[in-house]
């Protein structure tokens, strides 16, 4: 929210997180560097990211 991004994120049964995320070219960047070392007690082994267009669908961030 800070970085006014949306979109969304969920956790998979393998453990794997997957996330939707839309915003402006710096606010993503920010947030790529954040997810790359992940918050407190995770282990983050890697970041696969995609670029595509964004949807313009979401008002917020929500958990799914």
């Amino acid at each position: 929210m800070r970085l006014g991004i949306v979109g969304w994120v969920r956790n998979l049964p393998d453990g794997d997180v997957e996330l939707l995320a839309e915003g402006d070219a710096s606010a993503l960047a920010d947030f790529r560097e954040w997810l790359e070392e992940g918050p407190p007690g995770s282990v983050v082994s890697r970041v696969v990211a995609e670029n595509r267009p964004p949807a313009g669908h979401f008002s917020g961030f929500s958990a799914e």
